[in-house]
């Protein structure tokens, strides 16, 4: 049994299978490129053993960080994320404001985006982000577990081994 539809919407469904079918296979693509990235990327492996990190973020941070031997520490890598605050100096007073805007945004984004799922899972991540959302507000609380999060991967990609939690 089939739709009984007019002429103008039958096309209409025609044209909107078709696009349907055309990213269907585009998505289908992707995943296997990310499959196979994945699979060469022993740092790719590393980092999805860090909570919030899947097979996707694992893979993007790992291809936009592409040398850790480019930065001499962690902090480095944060202002390369641009996940560090703005400062302004002006005598003997210091001021810290929004994150820079500078910075590599798909690793800002990523180290963001995995902060809602790592406070689910890690339960020092989330001491540490509940601490700092009472003290200073949530955005600056995501934003600096996001920092502690590139921390991590910094470790774990610098001493090649997977993330091993605190254990009390």
């Amino acid at each position: 049994m089939g739709l009984d539809l007019a002429q103008g919407e039958k096309r209409l469904l025609a044209a909107l299978l078709k696009t349907y079918r055309h990213l269907e296979t585009r998505i289908e693509e992707s995943t296997a490129l990310i499959g196979k990235l994945y699979e060469e990327s022993r740092e790719a492996q590393l980092i999805r053993t860090i909570p919030g990190f899947g097979k996707y973020l694992s893979v993007l941070v790992a291809v936009e960080i592409a040398d850790l031997n480019r930065f001499s520490d962690a902090a480095h890598l944060h202002a390369y994320a641009g996940v560090i605050p703005s400062t302004h100096s002006s005598g003997d007073k210091t001021y810290h404001g929004k994150i820079i805007r500078a910075g590599n945004r798909w690793l800002r984004w990523a180290a963001v985006e995995a902060v809602w799922p790592a406070i689910r899972a890690d339960f020092d991540l989330r001491c540490f982000y509940e601490r700092l959302s009472h003290a200073k507000g949530a955005n600056k609380a995501k934003v600096a577990t996001a920092r502690r999060l590139l921390t991590i991967i910094y470790k774990v990609w610098k001493e090649q081994r997977n993330y091993i939690p605190y254990q009390r």
